[in-house]
Formats: C-alpha cells, sequence, structure tokens
C-alpha cells in the first residue's frame, strides 16, 4: 500500500474534474480524497496499490471532455490506511 499526492494544474475546475476522479479511483478500489484548491488546481490524495495508483495518474492527465491538464506534481508518501472510501470534500 502507498499514498500518492497530486496536485494537478491546467482546466481542472467547473468541468467535472473532481468527480471524474471520484469515480475512477472507485473503480481502481483507491481510497482517499479529491478537492479544489483556491489557486485553481485540484489536490488528490489517494491510498492503494502502487499499480492502481499509476493507472489514476494516467486517469488524471487524461481527465473528462472538457478538462485540460498542464500538469501533475504527484509525491509518494508513507502509506497509513486511514481512509475507508474516496470522497469528493
Amino acid at each position: 500500500m502507498e499514498i500518492m499526492h497530486f496536485i494537478i494544474s491546467g482546466r481542472v475546475q467547473g468541468v467535472g474534474y473532481r468527480v471524474f476522479i471520484q469515480h475512477t479511483a472507485q473503480q481502481l478500489g483507491l481510497t482517499g480524497w479529491v478537492r479544489n484548491l483556491p489557486t485553481g488546481q485540484v489536490e488528490i490524495l489517494a491510498e492503494g496499490d502502487k499499480t492502481q495508483l499509476d493507472k489514476l495518474l494516467a486517469c488524471a492527465w487524461r481527465g473528462p471532455q472538457f478538462a485540460e491538464v498542464t500538469d501533475i506534481h504527484a509525491e509518494q508518501r508513507n502509506a497509513c490506511g486511514e481512509f475507508s472510501q474516496f470522497d469528493i470534500r
């Protein structure tokens, strides 16, 4: 188990990006959360298997139809097992 922290930049607010990430994370069996930041970015904290986290990262680059991702900063953290589901904050 690992935790990945992502900061997503680009046109990612107001385009259904958080719902897209939540749905994708749930399909992948990941737990954690996604939220909008005041900077216009989206923050994701996802916990699970490394393979599934890599898949989430690939999907995060694509995003929903009207999103335009320009950059993703990803950082690995130690897993803590504190999440039971994947939420939108």
